[in-house]
């Protein structure tokens, strides 16, 4: 394989230069196949790595709409050298970002009571219209809808070689009735 191409694929994913020779040469030198290849290893390594500790990370905050919309997310890994990179900030901005663009309800589908699950399901038609609009791990990632959060989320965890777990998410915005107020005034 040339080494542009091997460049090429390394800039796209992150992964090494070997790893992205071995997917070339077995993708016959096209670089969507072996990027999707890369893609499919770093999910096996991601899943390896999906118990591991991760105490470490950063709090992030964005805002938006002229300050009238925020959120903030605890994104968390296994040391401080990755919560400092550049890879694992990014991250933190986009999933901030989607919080604030598309309001969760909850974190993950783990978290839903059977009640919870089955008014959603009413509410929305469907059980995945329900999870892709009010679980923020299920949501369609607002930079590329085919993918969802826990897709992007995994992917990371491949390209930085460590557990990373979104531990809180909190959205605001301005005026916005409080859970507790909107019981209150249900009464």
């Amino acid at each position: 394989m040339s080494t542009e191409l091997v460049k090429e694929l390394r800039q796209l994913t992150g992964a090494g230069i070997m790893d992205c020779k071995r997917a070339l040469e077995e993708a016959g030198g096209n670089v969507s196949k072996a990027t999707e290849i890369l893609r499919t290893q770093g999910l096996a390594k991601a899943e390896k790595k999906m118990g591991r500790e991760a105490g470490q990370g950063l709090i992030h905050s964005y805002i938006h709409a002229g300050g009238r919309i925020g959120a903030m997310i605890e994104l968390n890994c296994e040391t401080d050298f990755v919560a400092r990179t550049d890879d694992f900030r990014s991250l933190a901005h986009d999933l901030a970002m989607q919080a604030a663009a598309v309001p969760p309800r909850f974190l993950t589908a783990d978290e839903l009571s059977d009640e919870a699950r089955a008014a959603g399901i009413e509410e929305f038609g469907d059980e995945k219209r329900f999870l892709e609009t009010a679980v923020f791990m299920s949501q369609p990632f607002i930079k590329e809808p085919r993918r969802s959060i826990d897709d992007v989320v995994r992917d990371a965890i491949s390209k930085v070689g460590e557990n990373i777990i979104v531990r809180r998410v909190a959205r605001f915005e301005v005026g916005e009735a409080t859970n507790a107020q909107q019981e209150e005034q249900g009464k």
